[in-house]
């Protein structure tokens, strides 16, 4: 009978410690009332993926979390605009919607990028092939050896030339794939870097966009979702903008001819945007997929590239969105606008970029219960004097099953 009660006593015991534990979980002394709940570090996993026979997987080191965590890149100067190193965790202090969030996650200037090249090659580029490949490809060489790169350009389709990696070969050799053709499907290219592939890699990142901005033939997104995706992401983006509204109405007035590219036997990969396989550097024998035409018939029977004498993407008007977009993007990220329209400020644009992403703190923190789609304004403090800190100011609140 003794030995009957102790277990009866035992298990109610033992029933209380559930509802305990959420008790103290749920409560907090006076001094922690401002600040966001507490959680521990994300604990870092990898994400398979169905990977072909004898196809490289080219997320195999990439590492994912499964969190709400919002992250920011931070960018701190001294008076005469110059980057203050070796800060840590305590000296930074994170504001949402002007109440205190403790600083959950914390990255220095020395671990490492994975940057998105994405690269206009449509016939309105301002530049020769061999200058935006040249300058390409100085960028990547002053990009620290651990830095990962993905390449990718855009016409009327998306090309993944290149998947995240730090291999210089398989980088420098995507890049001299690109060629000119017709059409402008940006949207579409920011769509599949924010939402395919920079979503699903942890730490961070950045986007450099060299375009004009204006988009003819992008089928799966458009400029709004763009924005709105973007400030969702912790990721900067770097637009390099040309101005080629001159050269566009040449060519519509017959003027000026567009663009060729030069006599090679290089490949060039064009997957589908939507679903598929998509073959990457690892694997050579997956690249089936031919250069589009780029072309649309009209009557007559003659066709004019898509874009250039189509009347698309040709008025002041549709050049004056594609500033505002360019602009809003840089600014909802915390990159900024490069403005390059000679291969002298196209080279000296990278290479402003390539520093300053030397140049850049992660921090990050849980954020407290919101409706998806809402903005939160954010303010990040350094605790030193007379230093400047540069980071975007507010961020939308992201559906919790993304990932």
């Amino acid at each position: 009978m003794h030995r009957f009660l102790a277990v009866v006593i035992v298990a109610l015991a033992l029933s209380l410690f559930p509802c305990e534990s959420f008790a103290q979980s749920g409560t907090g002394g006076g001094g922690e009332a401002k600040k966001a709940n507490r959680r521990p570090a994300p604990t870092p996993t990898s994400e398979p993926r169905p990977v072909e026979a004898g196809e490289e997987d080219p997320f195999d080191d990439v590492i994912t979390v499964d969190t709400n965590l919002v992250t920011i890149p931070v960018r701190v100067l001294d008076k005469q605009g110059r980057f203050v190193g070796g800060l840590t965790q305590s000296d930074f202090k994170i504001f949402e919607d002007n109440v205190e969030q403790d600083v959950a996650y914390f990255s220095n200037e020395q671990n490492p990028f994975t940057v998105a090249l994405v690269l206009d090659m449509s016939y309105s580029s301002t530049f020769k092939i061999d200058e935006i490949q040249q300058a390409a490809l100085t960028f990547v060489t002053q990009l620290r050896p651990n830095d990962k790169v993905m390449v990718i350009s855009f016409d009327q389709e998306v090309h993944i030339l290149c998947e995240p990696t730090s291999d210089r070969k398989l980088i420098n050799n995507a890049i001299v794939r690109t060629r000119i053709s017709s059409g402008t499907s940006l949207y579409d290219a920011v769509d599949f870097v924010v939402n395919k592939r920079f979503n699903k890699i942890e730490g961070r990142k950045a986007v450099v966009l060299f375009t004009d901005g204006v988009d003819t033939t992008s089928r799966a997104a458009h400029d709004r979702e763009n924005l709105r995706d973007a400030s969702e992401l912790d990721a900067l983006v770097y637009p390099i903008k040309y101005d080629t509204f001159a050269d566009v109405q040449a060519i519509e007035r017959g003027e000026k001819s567009v663009p060729q590219n030069p006599t090679t036997n290089n490949t060039i990969l064009n997957p589908p945007i939507n679903g598929g396989n998509i073959p990457t550097s690892g694997s050579p024998s997956s690249l089936p997929f031919p250069l589009p035409t780029g072309t649309i018939r009209t009557g007559g029977g003659n066709s004019r590239p898509v874009g250039v004498s189509s009347g698309q993407g040709t008025t002041r008007e549709e050049y004056e969105r594609a500033e505002v977009y360019l602009d809003r993007m840089a600014m909802l990220t915390g990159g900024r606008v490069y403005e390059a329209n000679s291969p002298e400020n196209l080279s000296r644009a990278f290479s402003r970029i390539a520093s300053e992403l030397r140049e850049f703190y992660s921090i990050g923190f849980y954020p407290n219960e919101a409706e998806p789609g809402k903005t939160r304004k954010l303010k990040v403090k350094v605790a030193k004097p007379g230093v400047a800190v540069r980071a975007r100011d507010s961020y939308v609140v992201r559906p919790k099953d993304v990932n």
